[in-house]
């Protein structure tokens, strides 16, 4: 398994260079390479993208709006030939921000920091997965978990009477578990589905250390929640 990824620049020879680094990679799959956001937009509905490779300076739809309009955007690296981008790229918490003609070994320390945020490759096991934490591999048990957390470069995974915290995104993780146990309801939080004692209004109440844990849903989830929420109705 690799990690797959998107290349969205209006600029061919620059897409050609980030394929021609890639292609010299084990770790990444290109599933698609677009020369504009309107292509990527209909890219990443069709495919499961864990990295973006996305020009900020482009015509009509920059990479910046673009990210922004995006409501679970893949990681992101951004290029770009002009600087003064920079502090708006940081603000929007990418990965890296890469300047255009984008040496080799500059590319290679954007994507090892990928791999280092997303932690190993590995498809859900018999009910565990592991992750890097306090320098060591831990085994997580689905059935453990009561809901997952995400701070920037971080996630904090809740179990009953502990919290496990590792070095990466929200979005690898959230592809590590089952989706008929866990659920996105937030930008920030992934819900264990079975730990769900009731919905409240905009948000959801789990039992943590025998207290009563109210988790908010985002307006962009709260549709997709109830439809869980429904077909399990009696």
């Amino acid at each position: 398994m690799s990690y797959k990824v998107l290349i969205v620049d209006d600029e061919p020879l620059a897409r050609e260079v980030i394929e021609s680094y890639l292609s010299q990679m084990d770790d990444f799959e290109i599933v698609a390479s677009c020369k504009n956001a309107i292509e990527a937009n209909t890219a990443l509905n069709q495919n499961s993208v864990d990295l973006m490779f996305l020009d900020i300076n482009m015509p009509q739809i920059s990479g910046v709006e673009f990210l922004e309009s995006l409501k679970n955007p893949p990681a992101i690296i951004f290029t770009t030939a002009h600087p003064e981008f920079a502090v708006k790229a940081y603000e929007l918490d990418v990965i890296d921000y890469l300047m255009k003609p984008i040496p080799l070994d500059r590319f290679m320390r954007a994507t090892n920091k990928f791999i280092e945020l997303q932690g190993p490759i590995q498809e859900p096991g018999d009910g565990f997965f592991f992750v890097k934490a306090d320098k060591k591999l831990v085994k997580v048990h689905f059935d453990e978990i009561l809901y997952i957390e995400g701070l920037k470069d971080y996630v904090i995974i809740r179990l009953d009477q502990k919290r496990i915290i590792t070095l990466q995104t929200m979005k690898s993780l959230e592809q590590k578990l089952p989706s008929n146990i866990f659920m996105r309801i937030h930008r920030s939080y992934i819900v264990n589905i079975h730990k769900i004692k009731a919905v409240i209004g905009n948000s959801v109440e789990i039992i943590e250390k025998g207290a009563s844990k109210h988790i908010p849903v985002g307006k962009n989830y709260k549709d997709d929640l109830l439809n869980i929420i429904n077909a399990n109705r009696l």
